[in-house]
């Protein structure tokens, strides 16, 4: 048993009642093996799928069971949430679904299609603040000017413990599991299925996830206690988060194994990966786990889980995501090159490249540059290409055909 900091201990007993709970509203999504992260790490990887949730992410999980344990008064006066996304709509649809008006405080910048889908789910937003801790601020000004109850995304035990149903999910549909990776924003993921796990299978290893620019629980589990960062920075806005919640971080400094960071490089590739290789649609905070194991596949004992934990990507972010990941990937390739101004220039380039089997993306001319001579037109391609080898490949024949090369990346 876990005990919390001005909290209730909390149990897989509480786990348990809150899968009671969640019984009917929230679906026991599917576990998919992945034949390519089994090659990589050597044992076998499954993905459990909760980017296939409704709602599109875990939250609603953690959200329902909040909402369904207020007291018949604290319904009365609604509930009200901050965020950027996954927890507006997870708290939008449980409200619904339990008869309580919901306001969700989102920011300015939010993405539109996370916007029009917490309306359609029956919550009224209200766009405040350019970053989340702006829009926190306003969500609990408005708690304490009309008495409607705070939903906060992690730091409650109720939370905490609608998230471990996780947990039991996975040891239910894949009991031979050694070890379970799951991405950590503020922690209440991992907290709960920590608890749940750890009780029952002390023997798995648990392994969270965080982005580089937004790691937290390093520096906080190092000082023993929570620690604030200065800025964050992260395409993964569901892990986004710049201080751990106090209820999951004492579960998680007890009970975790390791906290590890991964680069935007590997979050990038590892949503390619599940894009392409799983047929998932997985947001970058959702495709942690998986760039922790592209980046280090021998330090995972298998069978491994690794925990999609949304797949809310706004479309142009995905678009951004995936032509960053081909480019990590080496399967991207950005150049400069000179060329003479003259008619038939460009013609004898892209033919060059059509033998090189590049794919040509875009073509830019820069004509004005005070570099250049009268006769000259700069040209900067993008090219789809087969990976690294190929990369070099193509640089190559482009020099053996009297191309000066420069690399944009």
């Amino acid at each position: 048993m876990v005990s919390l900091p001005d909290a209730p201990a909390l149990s897989v007993d509480d786990v348990r009642a809150a899968q009671k709970t969640l019984s009917g509203v929230a679906r026991t999504t599917s576990m998919e093996g992945s034949r390519h992260l089994t090659s990589l790490v050597g044992s076998p990887v499954h993905f459990k799928c909760e980017n296939l949730q409704r709602t599109g992410s875990f939250k609603l999980r953690g959200a329902y069971v909040r909402i369904a344990g207020l007291t018949h008064e604290e319904r009365a006066r609604g509930v009200v949430a901050a965020s950027a996304g996954n927890h507006a709509q997870g708290v939008a649809l449980a409200a619904s679904l339990l008869g309580v008006a919901s306001t969700v405080f989102m920011p300015e910048g939010a993405p539109l299609p996370k916007v029009a889908a917490t309306r359609d789910y029956g919550a009224e937003v209200r766009l405040h603040g350019q970053v989340v801790d702006e829009t926190l601020h306003a969500a609990r000004e408005y708690a304490q000017q009309t008495g409607a109850v705070f939903i906060h995304p992690f730091d409650h035990p109720d939370v905490v413990a609608g998230q471990g149903t996780l947990g039991l999910e996975i040891l239910e549909q894949c009991p031979e599991v050694r070890t379970i990776v799951v991405g950590v924003g503020g922690g209440g993921l991992l907290a709960g299925i920590a608890v749940a796990v750890k009780e029952l299978r002390p023997d798995v290893r648990l392994i969270g996830v965080q982005a580089e620019g937004a790691a937290a629980y390093p520096p906080s589990l190092s000082a023993g206690h929570p620690v604030t960062l200065e800025s964050v920075s992260t395409m993964a806005d569901g892990i986004k988060v710049g201080r751990p919640g106090n209820v999951p971080f004492k579960i998680i400094g007890d009970l975790v194994d390791e906290v590890r960071t991964v680069s935007e490089d590997a979050l990038s590739s590892g949503l390619l990966l599940c894009l392409e290789r799983a047929k998932l649609v997985v947001e970058p905070a959702g495709a942690s786990p998986v760039a922790a194991l592209l980046s280090q596949p021998d330090a995972f004992e298998g069978p491994v889980v690794a925990v999609l934990s949304g797949g809310n990507v706004d479309p142009l972010l995905m678009q951004r995501t995936l032509r960053h990941g081909m480019a990590a990937a080496g399967r991207y390739l950005s150049l400069r090159l000179r060329l003479r101004d003259r008619p038939g220039a460009l013609a004898a380039l892209l033919q060059e490249l059509s033998v090189a089997d590049a794919n040509v993306l875009d073509v830019s001319h820069v004509r004005t540059d005070p570099r250049l001579g009268l006769d000259e037109v700069e040209v900067e391609l993008h090219l789809e290409t087969q990976g690294p080898e190929h990369c070099t490949d193509v640089a190559a024949t482009l020099r053996a055909a009297g191309y000066t090369v420069v690399p944009t990346r």
